[in-house]
């Protein structure tokens, strides 16, 4: 049976990552190895996984810190599996969620990954009836083209990832600080549509901004930007930006008005995506929804 190697950089989530362990550990018929590095955590988590991983048997690593790409990229140099997936430390993996993903990628020996779906997991521990619609609007599929143009996502922490598609666009891309937007779209462009399954494969964790980086939009914003800045080529190049920068100025003005108001030079387009948001910047917050 193929192997699947779960990939989990650690940082700082105490309360959650004993959870985020087991859970992985907790799947069924499927071979498997779990991965962990502590990535300079300045709370318990190293204690807390040394202990885990005697008693679990996994392999766990703590250094100092070096972030979430060089992590990744360490973690896969080490990976034996054909497959690789991701699980952050706070985060939540459903049971019989690799098995599902196994079974698919095997029957589906062109794919070079797939994703599924995501239901948010609250800080008390409860868990939103609802999947996420934003990511079921990428079922069966999502294209190069409706990544780039962000009119369809997929969610980083429901991936697995055929072993060779991974290293022949050379894993994690290290220029950013975003680690999945960058390899969703270095491998749509060289294969092709990438699969998206109506299954829940992550409990995602929703913690404060000061402690959940992808809840800091405006990074993500700008760091998405700074990734559609490598296909400057191509033909959707200047769609591109202009979409991202209208998601950026709508999200603003819902949240920070008076930052829409500062960044208007900047983000603003004819676009019609752009000019369809330009009106919630006059509409008080509480009659909209993000």
């Amino acid at each position: 049976m193929s192997m699947i190697s779960i990939l989990m950089p650690s940082y700082s989530h105490a309360l959650y990552v004993e959870a985020a362990v087991r859970s992985a550990m907790e799947q069924k018929d499927v071979n498997f190895e779990l991965l962990v590095i502590d990535d300079g955590s300045t709370d318990e988590s190293p204690k807390i996984l040394q202990k885990l991983s005697e008693e679990l048997g996994f392999y766990f690593l703590a250094r100092e810190n070096k972030g979430v790409i060089a992590t990744l990229n360490e973690l896969a140099a080490m990976a034996k599996g054909e497959y690789i997936c991701t699980l952050a430390s706070d985060d939540i993996m459903p049971q019989g969620r690799l098995e599902i993903q196994l079974r698919y990628m095997e029957e589906h020996p062109d794919a070079p990954a797939c994703f599924g779906q995501i239901r948010r997991i609250f800080p008390d521990g409860e868990l939103e009836k609802n999947v996420d619609h934003r990511f079921l609007r990428g079922v069966p599929f999502v294209s190069f083209e409706e990544l780039f143009l962000t009119k369809k996502e997929v969610h980083g922490c429901t991936e697995l990832i055929r072993r060779t598609a991974f290293d022949s666009v050379g894993g994690y891309n290290q220029k950013f600080r975003i680690e999945d937007y960058p390899l969703w779209l270095a491998l749509s462009d060289k294969f092709g549509n990438l699969p998206v399954l109506p299954n829940v494969f992550c409990y995602y964790r929703i913690l404060p901004n000061d402690k959940n980086m992808h809840r800091n939009l405006t990074f993500t914003f700008t760091q998405a930007l700074e990734v559609v800045e490598e296909y400057k080529e191509n033909s959707l190049y200047k769609k591109a930006v202009d979409n991202w920068n209208a998601c950026w100025f709508s999200y603003l003005a819902y949240s920070n008005k008076k930052e829409a108001f500062l960044k208007l030079p900047k983000l603003f387009s004819f676009s019609r995506r752009f000019i369809y948001r330009l009106p919630k910047l006059f509409i008080p917050k509480i009659f909209l929804k993000y």
